[in-house]
């Protein structure tokens, strides 16, 4: 396999994304995550890879601390059925493991819809590999990838 951070930096280049990567230790909870990484809990964002019933996926950005809203992603799609697929359906759809999972260097560039409270934050999310956040600025990513901004998401 080659080296996810290779590839994460050419996607991230391609589109004018400036992002760092960082190593950091696992962590047993958001708030240590988040106490790790020097940033509040909300700041670390989980990338959702999203299945829909025609075998197409979608990635959903969900700032930490919160879950998604089901019923608003699926209104904000337009579709009635959404779920999360079994680990090895989201490697394949994305080539990252879950935990690791970020749009950025996807083997297969899906829509990306992200959580409205994320605009205007840096943000640290997967990065390809266990042990490791990608930061980045919400804004540049959500425009890089031209993700839809809506509500689709609830408080933990």
């Amino acid at each position: 396999m080659s080296d996810p951070h290779a590839r994460i930096r050419e996607a991230a280049a391609a589109r004018g994304l400036e992002i760092e990567i960082r190593e950091r230790p696992a962590a047993n909870s958001l708030r240590e995550a988040a106490d790790i990484l020097g940033i509040q809990p909300s700041g670390i964002v989980k990338t959702l890879v999203v299945k829909r019933s025609d075998d197409t996926y979608l990635f959903a950005l969900v700032p930490g601390g919160r879950a998604i809203s089901w019923s608003k992603l699926r209104a904000v799609v337009g579709v009635n059925k959404l779920r999360l697929p079994e680990a090895e359906l989201a490697l394949a759809a994305t080539g990252y493991e879950r935990g690791t999972i970020t749009p950025v260097g996807s083997t297969v560039d899906w829509p990306v819809f992200a959580d409205e409270s994320v605009v205007g934050q840096r943000v640290a999310m997967g990065a390809g590999s266990h042990g490791y956040s990608l930061f980045v600025d919400a804004d540049e990513l959500i425009r890089a990838y031209g993700a839809t901004v809506a509500d689709i998401s609830v408080p933990e």
